[in-house]
Protein backbone atom coordinates (compact mmCIF):
# COMPACT_ATOMS: atom_id res chain seq x y z
CA UNK A 1 0.00 0.00 0.00
CA UNK A 2 0.86 3.64 -0.56
CA UNK A 3 0.59 6.39 2.05
CA UNK A 4 0.74 9.91 1.85
CA UNK A 5 1.77 10.70 5.60
CA UNK A 6 1.22 14.26 6.59
CA UNK A 7 2.32 16.68 9.54
CA UNK A 8 0.49 19.58 9.31
CA UNK A 9 1.88 23.00 11.50
CA UNK A 10 0.52 26.29 11.78
CA UNK A 11 2.75 27.14 8.86
CA UNK A 12 4.06 24.51 7.13
CA UNK A 13 3.44 20.98 5.83
CA UNK A 14 6.21 17.78 5.98
CA UNK A 15 5.05 15.17 4.13
CA UNK A 16 6.57 11.78 2.70
CA UNK A 17 5.09 9.33 0.16
CA UNK A 18 5.70 5.75 1.81
CA UNK A 19 5.57 2.23 0.27
CA UNK A 20 4.66 0.03 3.20
CA UNK A 21 5.20 -3.02 1.70
CA UNK A 22 8.81 -2.09 0.53
CA UNK A 23 9.18 -0.17 4.10
CA UNK A 24 10.79 3.18 1.99
CA UNK A 25 9.86 6.57 1.20
CA UNK A 26 9.02 7.31 -2.27
CA UNK A 27 9.54 11.00 -1.63
CA UNK A 28 9.10 13.47 0.62
CA UNK A 29 9.43 17.40 1.29
CA UNK A 30 7.94 20.33 2.81
CA UNK A 31 6.17 23.54 2.39
CA UNK A 32 7.14 26.48 4.71
CA UNK A 33 6.03 29.59 4.74
CA UNK A 34 1.90 28.75 4.59
CA UNK A 35 0.11 32.18 4.35
CA UNK A 36 3.15 34.11 4.01
CA UNK A 37 5.30 35.77 1.21
CA UNK A 38 7.59 33.45 -0.60
CA UNK A 39 6.47 30.28 0.81
CA UNK A 40 8.31 27.51 -0.17
CA UNK A 41 7.72 23.75 -1.32
CA UNK A 42 11.00 21.50 -1.67
CA UNK A 43 10.85 18.10 -2.78
CA UNK A 44 12.91 15.12 -3.05
CA UNK A 45 12.24 11.76 -5.06
CA UNK A 46 13.60 8.46 -3.65
CA UNK A 47 16.20 8.49 -6.62
CA UNK A 48 17.77 11.96 -5.88
CA UNK A 49 16.10 14.32 -7.54
CA UNK A 50 14.88 17.60 -6.07
CA UNK A 51 13.38 20.70 -6.91
CA UNK A 52 12.37 23.86 -5.08
CA UNK A 53 9.33 25.54 -5.87
CA UNK A 54 8.62 29.08 -4.49
CA UNK A 55 4.55 31.20 -5.02
CA UNK A 56 2.04 31.93 -2.77
CA UNK A 57 0.50 29.16 -0.93
CA UNK A 58 -2.51 31.24 1.21
CA UNK A 59 -3.60 28.05 3.57
CA UNK A 60 -3.34 24.19 3.69
CA UNK A 61 -5.63 23.22 1.18
CA UNK A 62 -3.17 24.97 -1.05
CA UNK A 63 -0.32 23.69 -0.02
CA UNK A 64 -1.88 20.56 -0.70
CA UNK A 65 -2.91 21.03 -3.65
CA UNK A 66 1.29 21.95 -4.51
CA UNK A 67 2.37 18.73 -2.83
CA UNK A 68 -0.50 16.65 -4.71
CA UNK A 69 1.07 18.89 -8.31
CA UNK A 70 4.56 17.92 -7.45
CA UNK A 71 4.03 14.38 -7.29
CA UNK A 72 1.96 14.07 -10.08
CA UNK A 73 4.41 16.10 -11.90
CA UNK A 74 6.45 14.62 -15.15
CA UNK A 75 9.58 15.55 -14.04
CA UNK A 76 9.80 15.26 -10.13
CA UNK A 77 6.86 13.00 -9.90
CA UNK A 78 6.36 9.47 -7.89
CA UNK A 79 2.61 9.17 -9.25
CA UNK A 80 0.37 9.08 -12.49
CA UNK A 81 -2.68 9.90 -10.99
CA UNK A 82 -4.09 10.74 -7.86
CA UNK A 83 -5.68 7.00 -7.51
CA UNK A 84 -2.01 5.79 -6.72
CA UNK A 85 -2.61 7.36 -3.41
CA UNK A 86 -3.92 4.47 -1.48
CA UNK A 87 -4.62 6.45 1.90
CA UNK A 88 -3.58 9.42 3.67
CA UNK A 89 -2.21 9.24 7.59
CA UNK A 90 -1.62 12.15 9.43
CA UNK A 91 0.22 13.01 12.72
CA UNK A 92 -1.81 14.27 14.81
CA UNK A 93 -0.48 16.14 18.29
CA UNK A 94 -3.31 15.49 20.93
CA UNK A 95 -5.61 12.62 21.12
CA UNK A 96 -6.31 13.58 25.08
CA UNK A 97 -7.35 10.57 26.63
CA UNK A 98 -10.24 9.63 24.10
CA UNK A 99 -7.30 7.64 21.63
CA UNK A 100 -5.45 4.52 22.77
CA UNK A 101 -4.31 3.66 19.00
CA UNK A 102 -4.37 5.01 15.84
CA UNK A 103 -8.34 5.83 14.39
CA UNK A 104 -9.73 5.94 11.08
CA UNK A 105 -10.57 10.16 10.73
CA UNK A 106 -14.45 10.27 10.79
CA UNK A 107 -16.81 13.07 11.01
CA UNK A 108 -16.61 12.07 15.32
CA UNK A 109 -13.11 11.86 15.29
CA UNK A 110 -12.78 15.62 14.17
CA UNK A 111 -15.27 16.25 17.02
CA UNK A 112 -13.17 15.23 19.56
CA UNK A 113 -10.09 16.38 18.09
CA UNK A 114 -11.80 20.12 18.23
CA UNK A 115 -12.31 19.53 21.68
CA UNK A 116 -8.68 18.81 22.35
CA UNK A 117 -8.05 21.65 20.95
CA UNK A 118 -7.54 23.66 24.35
CA UNK A 119 -5.01 20.98 25.08
CA UNK A 120 -2.98 21.22 22.35
CA UNK A 121 -3.67 25.10 20.75
CA UNK A 122 -1.00 25.48 18.59
CA UNK A 123 -0.92 22.26 16.89
CA UNK A 124 -4.52 20.33 17.04
CA UNK A 125 -6.09 23.58 15.08
CA UNK A 126 -3.47 22.68 11.92
CA UNK A 127 -3.53 19.02 12.16
CA UNK A 128 -7.30 19.49 11.95
CA UNK A 129 -6.86 21.76 8.78
CA UNK A 130 -4.85 18.95 7.31
CA UNK A 131 -7.37 16.41 7.24
CA UNK A 132 -10.25 18.71 6.17
CA UNK A 133 -7.85 19.77 3.36
CA UNK A 134 -7.28 16.02 2.01
CA UNK A 135 -11.12 15.81 2.54
CA UNK A 136 -11.49 18.30 -0.09
CA UNK A 137 -8.85 17.38 -2.62
CA UNK A 138 -9.04 13.38 -2.15
CA UNK A 139 -12.46 12.73 -0.95
CA UNK A 140 -12.44 9.29 -1.93
CA UNK A 141 -9.54 8.43 -0.15
CA UNK A 142 -9.18 7.23 3.51
CA UNK A 143 -7.52 9.15 5.71
CA UNK A 144 -6.56 7.84 9.96
CA UNK A 145 -5.05 10.08 12.88
CA UNK A 146 -2.05 8.59 14.38
CA UNK A 147 -1.36 10.30 17.87
CA UNK A 148 1.84 11.32 19.27
CA UNK A 149 -0.05 10.99 23.04
CA UNK A 150 -1.74 7.13 22.27
CA UNK A 151 1.11 5.23 23.12
CA UNK A 152 1.23 7.16 26.91
CA UNK A 153 -2.66 6.46 27.77
CA UNK A 154 -2.53 3.66 29.36
CA UNK A 155 0.06 5.17 31.87
CA UNK A 156 -1.21 3.90 35.34
CA UNK A 157 -3.04 6.78 37.65
CA UNK A 158 0.24 6.72 39.59
CA UNK A 159 2.43 8.22 36.21
CA UNK A 160 0.05 10.59 34.93
CA UNK A 161 -1.87 12.00 38.21
CA UNK A 162 -0.44 15.46 39.25
CA UNK A 163 -0.23 16.31 42.81
CA UNK A 164 -3.27 18.48 42.48
CA UNK A 165 -6.88 18.79 43.67
CA UNK A 166 -8.23 15.45 42.00
CA UNK A 167 -11.45 17.64 40.87
CA UNK A 168 -9.12 19.44 38.38
CA UNK A 169 -8.28 16.09 36.77
CA UNK A 170 -11.75 15.61 36.29
CA UNK A 171 -12.61 19.32 35.45
CA UNK A 172 -9.87 20.12 32.97
CA UNK A 173 -7.87 16.94 32.04
CA UNK A 174 -4.91 18.35 33.76
CA UNK A 175 -2.78 15.05 33.96
CA UNK A 176 0.84 13.82 32.34
CA UNK A 177 -0.11 13.32 28.61
CA UNK A 178 3.43 12.33 27.30
CA UNK A 179 4.33 13.21 23.78
CA UNK A 180 7.12 11.67 21.01
CA UNK A 181 4.60 8.59 21.35
CA UNK A 182 5.24 7.20 17.81
CA UNK A 183 9.11 7.78 18.18
CA UNK A 184 9.22 5.90 21.58
CA UNK A 185 6.64 3.26 19.89
CA UNK A 186 9.05 2.68 17.23
CA UNK A 187 12.82 2.37 18.45
CA UNK A 188 11.52 0.50 21.72
CA UNK A 189 10.08 -1.97 19.11
CA UNK A 190 13.57 -1.94 16.98
CA UNK A 191 15.46 -2.18 19.66
CA UNK A 192 13.49 -5.97 20.59
CA UNK A 193 14.09 -6.85 17.36
CA UNK A 194 17.94 -5.84 17.22
CA UNK A 195 18.60 -7.74 20.41
CA UNK A 196 16.36 -10.89 19.37
CA UNK A 197 13.98 -10.85 22.28
CA UNK A 198 10.23 -10.61 23.05
CA UNK A 199 9.37 -6.73 23.50
CA UNK A 200 6.80 -8.30 25.63
CA UNK A 201 9.62 -9.76 27.77
CA UNK A 202 11.64 -6.55 28.47
CA UNK A 203 12.31 -3.50 30.25
CA UNK A 204 13.53 -0.54 28.02
CA UNK A 205 14.15 2.97 28.29
CA UNK A 206 13.85 5.29 25.41
CA UNK A 207 15.67 8.32 24.60
CA UNK A 208 13.98 10.85 21.79
CA UNK A 209 16.72 13.40 21.91
CA UNK A 210 16.39 16.73 19.56
CA UNK A 211 15.38 20.05 19.91
CA UNK A 212 12.87 18.52 21.53
CA UNK A 213 13.47 15.89 24.51
CA UNK A 214 11.41 13.01 26.09
CA UNK A 215 12.48 9.59 27.51
CA UNK A 216 9.90 6.91 28.23
CA UNK A 217 9.86 4.16 30.39
CA UNK A 218 8.47 1.32 28.27
CA UNK A 219 7.78 -1.97 30.06
CA UNK A 220 6.66 -5.58 28.00
CA UNK A 221 6.09 -3.17 25.72
CA UNK A 222 4.05 -0.59 27.19
CA UNK A 223 4.70 2.99 28.07
CA UNK A 224 4.57 3.24 32.01
CA UNK A 225 5.90 6.80 32.17
CA UNK A 226 7.30 9.67 30.42
CA UNK A 227 9.14 12.65 31.11
CA UNK A 228 6.57 15.34 29.32
CA UNK A 229 3.43 16.27 30.98
CA UNK A 230 0.51 17.98 30.53
CA UNK A 231 2.75 19.61 27.63
CA UNK A 232 5.62 19.54 26.08
CA UNK A 233 7.67 21.68 28.52
CA UNK A 234 8.40 19.33 31.56
CA UNK A 235 10.72 16.98 31.40
CA UNK A 236 14.59 17.23 30.13
CA UNK A 237 16.23 20.66 29.33
CA UNK A 238 15.32 20.84 25.63
CA UNK A 239 17.11 23.46 22.77
CA UNK A 240 14.38 26.14 24.49
CA UNK A 241 12.30 24.75 26.84
CA UNK A 242 13.16 24.97 30.36
CA UNK A 243 12.40 21.45 31.22
CA UNK A 244 11.81 20.26 35.01
CA UNK A 245 11.04 23.49 37.22
CA UNK A 246 9.55 24.54 40.59
CA UNK A 247 5.92 26.27 39.62
CA UNK A 248 6.90 29.27 42.15
CA UNK A 249 9.86 30.05 40.13
CA UNK A 250 7.45 30.78 37.45
CA UNK A 251 5.44 33.18 39.65
CA UNK A 252 8.82 34.70 41.20
CA UNK A 253 10.06 35.41 37.53
CA UNK A 254 6.60 36.99 36.84
CA UNK A 255 6.13 39.12 39.67
CA UNK A 256 9.93 40.48 39.61
CA UNK A 257 9.56 41.03 35.60
CA UNK A 258 6.41 42.20 35.59
CA UNK A 259 5.94 39.40 33.12
CA UNK A 260 1.99 38.65 31.42
CA UNK A 261 1.05 34.67 30.99
CA UNK A 262 2.12 34.64 27.35
CA UNK A 263 5.48 36.12 27.99
CA UNK A 264 5.93 33.77 30.49
CA UNK A 265 5.13 31.16 28.41
CA UNK A 266 7.52 32.21 25.90
CA UNK A 267 10.12 32.50 28.36
CA UNK A 268 10.27 29.14 28.88
CA UNK A 269 9.44 27.44 25.71
CA UNK A 270 11.46 29.78 23.63
CA UNK A 271 13.86 31.45 25.38
CA UNK A 272 15.06 28.67 28.11
CA UNK A 273 17.10 25.21 28.07
CA UNK A 274 19.97 24.79 25.63
CA UNK A 275 19.82 28.64 24.83
CA UNK A 276 18.89 29.91 27.70
CA UNK A 277 21.57 28.68 29.49
CA UNK A 278 24.57 28.72 27.46
CA UNK A 279 23.97 32.39 25.75
CA UNK A 280 25.21 30.72 23.02
CA UNK A 281 22.71 28.39 20.51
CA UNK A 282 19.85 25.75 20.89
CA UNK A 283 21.71 23.30 18.80
CA UNK A 284 23.59 20.88 20.59
CA UNK A 285 26.49 20.65 18.05
CA UNK A 286 27.10 24.40 18.45
CA UNK A 287 27.14 23.84 22.56
CA UNK A 288 29.53 21.08 22.06
CA UNK A 289 31.46 23.33 19.76
CA UNK A 290 31.46 26.29 22.85
CA UNK A 291 32.28 23.60 25.33
CA UNK A 292 35.63 23.01 23.63
CA UNK A 293 36.32 25.92 23.25
CA UNK A 294 36.06 26.98 27.26
CA UNK A 295 33.10 28.31 27.25
CA UNK A 296 31.46 27.95 30.68
CA UNK A 297 27.97 28.62 30.42
CA UNK A 298 28.07 26.48 27.17
CA UNK A 299 29.77 23.82 29.76
CA UNK A 300 27.03 24.11 32.01
CA UNK A 301 24.09 23.84 29.62
CA UNK A 302 25.97 20.76 28.35
CA UNK A 303 26.54 19.14 31.97
CA UNK A 304 23.02 19.95 32.93
CA UNK A 305 21.26 18.33 29.74
CA UNK A 306 23.23 15.25 30.42
CA UNK A 307 22.32 15.27 33.64
CA UNK A 308 18.91 15.12 33.64
CA UNK A 309 18.91 12.21 31.27
CA UNK A 310 20.93 9.93 33.46
CA UNK A 311 18.67 10.81 36.49
CA UNK A 312 15.90 9.77 34.24
CA UNK A 313 17.14 6.53 33.31
CA UNK A 314 18.15 5.79 37.19
CA UNK A 315 14.34 6.99 37.81
CA UNK A 316 13.16 4.86 35.11
CA UNK A 317 15.45 2.06 35.88
CA UNK A 318 13.85 2.26 39.79
CA UNK A 319 10.07 2.18 38.11
CA UNK A 320 10.50 -0.59 36.39
CA UNK A 321 12.47 -2.97 38.67
CA UNK A 322 15.53 -2.63 36.18
CA UNK A 323 16.55 -2.23 32.88
CA UNK A 324 17.51 -4.17 30.06
CA UNK A 325 18.20 -1.71 26.97
CA UNK A 326 18.60 2.26 27.12
CA UNK A 327 17.60 3.42 23.31
CA UNK A 328 19.10 6.81 21.87
CA UNK A 329 17.34 8.19 19.17
CA UNK A 330 16.36 11.93 17.72
CA UNK A 331 18.55 13.98 16.36
CA UNK A 332 20.87 14.36 19.39
CA UNK A 333 20.24 10.97 20.37
CA UNK A 334 21.88 9.58 16.79
CA UNK A 335 24.72 12.11 16.32
CA UNK A 336 25.83 13.44 19.73
CA UNK A 337 28.64 10.70 20.40
CA UNK A 338 29.55 13.47 23.57
CA UNK A 339 26.17 12.91 24.74
CA UNK A 340 26.06 9.53 24.82
CA UNK A 341 29.73 9.07 26.72
CA UNK A 342 28.96 11.38 28.86
CA UNK A 343 25.33 10.22 29.87
CA UNK A 344 26.59 6.55 29.89
CA UNK A 345 29.54 7.30 31.87
CA UNK A 346 29.65 5.71 35.65
CA UNK A 347 26.31 3.67 35.14
CA UNK A 348 28.12 0.27 36.11
CA UNK A 349 26.33 -0.26 39.19
CA UNK A 350 23.19 0.02 37.11
CA UNK A 351 24.50 -2.72 34.55
CA UNK A 352 25.26 -0.54 31.68
CA UNK A 353 29.33 -0.87 30.24
CA UNK A 354 29.86 1.22 27.57
CA UNK A 355 32.30 0.62 24.66
CA UNK A 356 33.92 4.22 23.55
CA UNK A 357 34.88 2.87 20.46
CA UNK A 358 31.51 1.26 19.21
CA UNK A 359 30.23 4.40 20.41
CA UNK A 360 32.84 6.42 17.89
CA UNK A 361 32.06 4.53 15.42
CA UNK A 362 28.17 4.48 15.19
CA UNK A 363 27.43 1.93 15.82
CA UNK A 364 23.82 0.17 16.83
CA UNK A 365 24.85 -1.56 19.90
CA UNK A 366 27.63 0.68 21.88
CA UNK A 367 27.52 -1.30 24.91
CA UNK A 368 30.19 -4.19 25.38
CA UNK A 369 29.76 -7.80 24.71
CA UNK A 370 29.36 -8.46 28.60
CA UNK A 371 27.22 -5.59 29.86
CA UNK A 372 24.23 -6.72 31.36
CA UNK A 373 22.01 -3.64 30.38
CA UNK A 374 22.39 -3.21 26.39
CA UNK A 375 22.68 0.56 25.04
CA UNK A 376 21.51 1.24 21.42
CA UNK A 377 21.17 4.08 18.99
CA UNK A 378 18.06 3.52 16.57
CA UNK A 379 16.99 6.03 14.17
CA UNK A 380 13.78 6.99 14.54
CA UNK A 381 11.18 6.71 12.05
CA UNK A 382 7.75 7.64 12.87
CA UNK A 383 6.59 8.64 9.32
CA UNK A 384 6.52 4.47 8.91
CA UNK A 385 4.94 3.93 11.55
CA UNK A 386 2.17 6.36 10.74
CA UNK A 387 2.17 4.84 6.92
CA UNK A 388 1.84 1.21 8.53
CA UNK A 389 -0.61 2.13 10.95
CA UNK A 390 -2.86 3.91 8.35
CA UNK A 391 -2.23 0.97 6.10
CA UNK A 392 -3.57 -1.21 8.68
CA UNK A 393 -6.57 0.43 9.60
CA UNK A 394 -7.83 0.94 5.99
CA UNK A 395 -7.26 -2.75 5.48
CA UNK A 396 -9.32 -3.96 8.00
CA UNK A 397 -12.06 -1.74 6.60
CA UNK A 398 -11.83 -2.96 3.24
CA UNK A 399 -12.12 -6.91 4.81
CA UNK A 400 -15.32 -5.55 6.14
CA UNK A 401 -16.50 -4.28 3.26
Amino acid sequence: MKVLVLNCGSSSIKYQFIDTEKGYSLAKGQVERIGMSGAVLTHTRWDGDSVRIVGDILDHTQGIEYVLAVMLSKNHGVIEDKDDIDAVGHRVVHGGEDFSGSVLITDEVIKVLQQNIELAPLHNPPNIKGIQAVTRLLPNIQQAGVFDTSFHVKMPPKAYLYGIPYELYKRYKIRRYGFHGTSHRYVSEQAALKLGKDIKELKIITAHLGNGCSMAAVKNGQSVDTSMGFTPLEGLLMGTRAGDIDPSIVLYIMGKEDLAFSEASTLLNKHSGLIGVSGESSDMREIITAVKEGNKKAKYAFDIFNYRVKKYIGAYASAMGGVDAVVFTGGIGENALDVRSEVCSEMEFIGIEFDEEKNSKNETIISKETSKVKVLVIPTNEELVIALDTAQIVKNLNSQL
